[in-house]
């Protein structure tokens, strides 16, 4: 069975034991269904299920418990349930792509290159076991390709796109690199220790984005909404550090303790005139002028 197939056939455990407590009888004909669905055979044996529960366990932190009374199955505690879901997110897009039937015409995808999830599950493993990887990375500004020895130490999201923070094995500093731009990965047996220094909290605490200088400046940023705007802003603010000021019908007016970094002012300017910044004064100014460029392309045309 390939790694892939086993991986899926996890997932489906956690599937059903996440809506409801189940038998083992349950569980295994639950997987008989979706493996005939997904085109693989998932029978299992009181022994296979044993290795799935300490894999599950393993990957995803699910401690899937036995109530001898009921005698079913069930999760105890997942923890970050937030966190497992943007993973598990990840996966079930790569298991939609991956389905043998003709999806075009009820399932409309971006025609765009596929953003490197298909790496996901070798790099937590390698993370978890502490082995590095090789890769061949081809950076976004020029069309070179290097070969890549890295210690992976942590995944991030940003903008439905995945990074590998990780330390190159010639240097002490932590880099980042995009998933789609990484070509033939491969877990090395070569084993790391983490750099005590590391700590992806605080290397992020205030950043938004993937970009952090390497000396931390975090400024007090206010941003003014316009009302529609403010209840998009609202319900998926754009930093854990966001606080509201004013809220009302002309406006949503926010502060936020950040790095001024270049993903954080191609956000500001992507919400357009739905947003005015007040603060700081040198964003302002990097604002007003990002739009006088812009104007004037379609004034001297």
């Amino acid at each position: 069975m390939s790694r892939k197939e086993a991986y899926i056939r996890l997932r489906h455990i956690v599937n059903k034991l996440r809506r409801n407590k189940s038998s083992f009888k349950e569980i295994s004909d639950y997987l008989e269904r979706q493996g005939e669905l997904d085109g693989y055979n998932f029978t299992i044996s009181d022994r296979t299920f044993k290795r799935d529960r300490d894999e599950i366990l393993e990957i995803w932190s699910i401690d899937i418990k036995w109530d001898i009374k009921q005698k079913v199955y069930y999760i105890e505690n997942e923890g970050d349930s937030f966190k497992k879901d943007k993973l598990y997110e990840a996966f079930d897009t790569i298991h939609l792509l991956n389905m043998s039937e003709d999806l075009s015409n009820f399932v409309h995808f971006e025609n765009s290159k596929p953003k490197g999830t298909e790496n996901l599950y070798l790099l937590i493993h390698a993370i978890k076991s502490k082995l590095r990887i090789q890769f061949d990375y081809e950076k976004y500004w020029d069309d070179t390709i290097t070969k890549r020895f890295v210690d992976p130490y942590a995944l991030k999201e940003f903008k439905n796109r995945w990074y590998l923070l990780g330390k190159t094995a010639n240097e002490d500093v932590v880099k980042t690199f995009a998933l789609d731009r990484m070509i033939d990965m491969e877990v090395t047996k070569i084993r790391f220790e983490v750099i005590p220094s590391f700590n992806m909290k605080e290397m992020f605490r205030y950043s938004y984005g993937i970009i952090t200088p390497k000396e931390q400046h975090p400024e007090e940023i206010i941003l003014s909404f316009e009302y529609e705007q403010g209840k998009y802003i609202k319900s998926l603010p754009l930093h854990e550090s966001q606080g509201i000021l004013v809220d009302n019908e002309d406006e949503l007016r926010i502060k936020l303790r950040l790095n001024v970094t270049h993903d954080l002012f191609m956000e500001l300017l992507s919400f357009g005139d739905s947003v005015k910044v007040l603060q700081p004064l040198k964003l302002v100014e990097q604002i007003k002028e990002a739009h006088e460029k812009a104007w004037k392309q379609y004034f001297n045309s």
